[in-house]
């Protein structure tokens, strides 16, 4: 049977085929912006290991690598709040539309400029258009989803995040060799953006013309301009900082601290001037500890995400292609453990065991087993299948928890004012992101190698599970009906 629902947050919008549809259009914006993003972190690598482009010659290329991936999730943060406001303001379809078409865009400009400044304020761009994709994306799908499919609808919409990431680690090699013949091998790395780029707005017009057969008369234009202005702020925010850190000296972890200190600043606007409108999802404790438990799951995705062919070719001596193989198999995971966490959360509700024990024990395994990941590759003689199958287990229960998380946090909030609490949840979680990349970096360089980082991740970890057995859940949000 086809179930159709009208959307709560948009009005006279015409009734949906089925929210599994409407599931696979925002998957495929999901793997579109995650390759977008993720593309960086191969790229870089691969710059720095043929000492090419504005990395040539860096005395610290990782820490400056990482800084720039680092600086993406700066943008990306600074319009997660904004983002899910203006979705509870303009529609939700609205921004989710917005997003995908500013993120195609800006990361095809990405691989046509030239030049390290431009380059890291386009991945800035890139950022803040993306950044409004999250909360609006979280927000359709609990008002369009049956309630007892809604961690399963989670798990299957998010699981394009495991397809960009694997996407953008496995096809790097070959888009860069195909860079290579058509570019040069200087230019070789700007064929990855330009691909990417390409597809992502091919989505984003698939997005846009689906939503129009649902609710014409989008608002588009307004919601746009409104966007800019918030982009604009953060754009001159993020790069005055970047520009102030270099001009003075700054190490490029202290610019990241620094940027950290930016985002602090608009959560304590966010609270200032919204305390009273917001009451619900900014002063609610369980949902507070979720937002902070989020900082250490942002920054675990990120650094692997960013890092891990890295860490593989390092610890293995391994050439930049098997690497990434192996590293596919932390980004790979997702494509089972999403739908598969989404689907144990709403049949555990069911069951009446509740979502937060489920993300909590999943959280402490994925500690442990990266511990056990840092110990390995700190052997000196680390095994490539070990890693990989360790790497692919450990990523099934991480990624499992995520829709378990986005589940409760639907669960928590109003529906009213979901955007703002997905918004705020992501706005803390991505100072995760924004430091992961450059903490990653500036130990690698510091060290040698990638143990100290990988152990800062799993303490991080083991601190958000600690987090979440003080979340209390609402038991009235159990699911009863049958499946």
């Amino acid at each position: 049977m086809v179930l159709t629902f009208r959307a709560m947050s948009n009005g006279n919008v015409a009734p949906a085929r089925s929210w599994w549809v409407l599931c696979g259009w925002l998957l495929l914006g999901w793997t579109a912006s995650a390759a977008d993003r993720a593309v960086t972190g191969p790229v870089v690598t691969w710059m720095i290991d043929h000492h090419v482009g504005f990395l040539e010659g860096v005395a610290k290329p990782y820490a400056l690598g990482g800084l720039i991936g680092g600086l993406f999730f700066a943008g990306y943060m600074l319009t997660q709040f904004p983002g899910g406001y203006l979705g509870d303001r303009y529609g939700h379809r609205t921004v989710i539309g917005i997003s995908l078409l500013w993120a195609g865009i800006a990361t095809v400009v990405s691989g046509l400029i030239t030049g390290l400044f431009a380059f890291v304020a386009l991945r800035v761009i890139t950022g803040l258009g993306e950044g409004a994709y999250y909360s609006n994306d979280r927000t359709l799908i609990s008002a369009e989803t049956p309630p007892r499919r809604l961690g399963l609808a989670m798990g299957i919409v998010i699981t394009g995040l495991a397809l960009g990431i694997t996407i953008a680690t496995l096809l790097s090699p070959p888009m860069i060799g195909l860079g290579a013949q058509l570019l040069g091998s200087a230019d070789a790395w700007r064929m990855p953006f330009l691909l990417l780029g390409i597809v992502t707005i091919t989505i984003g017009i698939g997005v846009v013309l689906y939503f129009r057969r649902q609710q014409r008369g989008l608002p588009y234009r307004r919601a746009t301009l409104t966007m800019l202005g918030y982009a604009a702020i953060g754009l001159v925010a993020v790069m005055s900082v970047y520009l102030l850190g270099t001009r003075l000296g700054l190490s490029d972890l202290a610019v990241a601290g620094l940027e950290l200190l930016l985002a602090l600043v608009l959560v304590l606007v966010v609270f200032r001037r919204k305390a009273g409108e917001l009451r619900p999802v900014l002063r609610n404790r369980s949902l507070i500890l979720i937002y902070l438990a989020n900082f250490s799951i942002l920054w675990h995705l990120w650094f692997f995400s960013f890092w891990s062919v890295s860490i593989v070719a390092g610890a293995a001596h391994s050439s930049f292609a098997h690497a990434a193989l192996i590293a596919a198999f932390n980004a790979g995971a997702g494509i089972l453990g999403f739908p598969a966490g989404g689907w144990l959360s709403d049949y555990g509700i069911r069951r009446g065991w509740g979502r937060r024990t489920m993300m909590a024990t999943f959280m402490l395994l994925q500690g442990i087993l990266t511990i056990i990941f840092a110990i390995h590759i700190s052997s000196g003689q680390p095994s490539m299948l070990f890693m990989g199958v360790l790497l692919f287990v450990a990523s099934l229960f991480f990624n499992a928890l995520q829709p378990i998380g986005h589940a409760l946090t639907a669960d928590l909030a109003p529906p009213e004012h979901r955007g703002a609490a997905f918004g705020m949840e992501n706005l803390i979680g991505e100072m995760g992101a924004v430091l992961s990349p450059a903490v990653g970096g500036v130990l690698r360089d510091a060290n040698g190698g990638w143990t100290q980082a990988v152990l800062l991740d799993a303490g991080l970890i083991l601190a958000a599970f600690v987090l979440l057995c003080f979340v209390r859940e609402r038991r009235d949000s159990a699911v009863t009906s049958p499946a």
